[in-house]
């Protein structure tokens, strides 16, 4: 990336990964959890969102 980032992004950044990492964690255990098929499904979507949108976010530290 050829912008630099301030601080405060940098802080927003993390807490935002942070945020869809513990997102992602919650959403895979209820998945575990879950008896219903679609119930399962929904969170197991939702759990891979939240890992693809970290990974997304994660692009601009590199």
């Amino acid at each position: 990336m050829t912008a630099q980032l301030s601080e405060i992004d940098l802080q927003h950044l993390r807490h935002l990964i942070i945020g869809y990492d513990t997102c992602s964690s919650k959403m895979q255990a209820y998945a575990n959890e879950a008896q219903d098929p679609q119930v399962k499904q929904y969170f197991q979507k939702s759990a891979q969102s939240a890992r693809e949108n970290k990974q997304q976010l994660m692009q601009f530290l590199g």
